[in-house]
């Protein structure tokens, strides 16, 4: 079984992990591991298809911002959480939160 890599938390850099959470696929699937908890890669809505997926998975896997657990033919995705904040303090909520407050329905939509 192929070895996956994971950086170290002194190995993530700056600049790996914005590009990673600069894609609008990545930062959702960002948002819902942090709003569900771990979950498979099958577990995830999104719009793409398998292989793209995977790709995306990898670039937040290889940029520090994401866990892969392999359990026989199923891949577990946790957000290493713990690790970004002590490498770069609140910049993953900084970032859900700004992406979950434009995800949100306007509320200032008048009725008529």
């Amino acid at each position: 079984m192929k070895i996956l890599y994971h950086p170290d938390k002194a190995d993530m850099h700056l600049s790996s992990v914005l590009y990673a959470l600069s894609d609008p696929v990545r930062l959702s699937i960002v948002s819902e591991i942090h709003n569900l908890g771990e979950c498979t890669c099958g577990g995830i809505e999104v719009s793409v298809v398998k292989s793209t997926l995977s790709h995306h998975v990898r670039t937040m896997r290889e940029a520090g911002v994401v866990q892969v657990r392999v359990q026989g033919t199923q891949r577990f995705l946790s957000l290493r959480k713990d690790d970004l904040e002590a490498r770069f303090p609140g910049l993953l909520t900084s970032i859900l939160q700004a992406y979950e407050s434009s995800n949100e329905p306007s509320s200032n939509v008048s009725e008529k």
